[in-house]
């Protein structure tokens, strides 16, 4: 194992890159991030967010954890006076937890092994750059004529790690399958996935968006 990493289970996924906001009222939190501030500001303080497999968010018990997680790495604080904190993190560094200590503190400690973020197959994860941001652009301009979801897409990158995981981010899918996204071993394989997934998706959405243009004839103009 690399280090002991405090972790913070979420109903969501973490992916390198990715700003994940952060409320914090539980007082076991409140205790990390107090103990996070005590660090040297000139260090990067960071915790594992982990994405719950089994139990909540909040309440006494403490849940189970997928053992693939990602580093939130504090990017600003802000303390209220009833003691909640405001954070904004960015996602960091991948890892798997190994054991996990719920006794030492009041919130879970992992030790971890962190991941590397290993390119793969470079001619393959090259073949599918220009494939899957095609097949982003496509997606994000179908969920869009649903009417249901906007996606406000960054440049994509060339770069496959950098594009693999900015797909995993944006695209509106369940925690299973973005799970499975962090966890997958290199970018050639990830991206190869997105393409498939994206595929499945924006042929969905073709059907959706087919059906629902007659349907939307019969359907009074909101006044709004």
């Amino acid at each position: 194992m690399d280090a002991r990493l405090p972790l913070f289970p979420l109903g969501t996924v973490l992916l390198p890159g990715l700003v994940l906001p952060l409320e914090i009222f539980e007082e076991r939190y409140r205790a990390l991030v107090r103990e996070l501030l005590t660090q040297p500001a000139d260090e990067a303080r960071s915790f594992g967010v982990v994405a719950i497999r089994r139990g909540r968010e909040t309440g006494p018990a403490l849940p189970a954890v997928h053992d693939v997680g990602c580093t939130a790495v504090l990017r600003r604080v802000q303390e209220h006076p009833d003691g909640r904190f405001s954070l904004i993190t960015v996602g960091g560094r991948r890892f798997r937890v190994g054991a996990v200590d719920q006794h030492s503190a009041p919130y879970l400690v992992g030790e971890v092994e962190f991941l590397p973020d290993e390119l793969g197959d470079a001619e393959a994860a090259r073949e599918c750059v220009v494939p899957v941001q095609r097949l982003m652009l496509a997606y994000a301009e179908r969920l869009a004529a649903t009417g249901t979801v906007q996606i406000s897409l960054p440049d994509l990158p060339d770069d496959p790690i950098a594009l693999s995981y900015v797909i995993a981010a944006a695209a509106v899918t369940d925690l299973t399958e973005r799970q499975g996204l962090l966890a997958t071993a290199d970018a050639a394989t990830r991206l190869r996935v997105e393409r498939a997934l994206l595929r499945r998706e924006v042929g969905l959405l073709k059907k959706i968006t087919t059906i629902g243009s007659s349907e939307l004839r019969r359907v009074d103009p909101s006044p709004n």
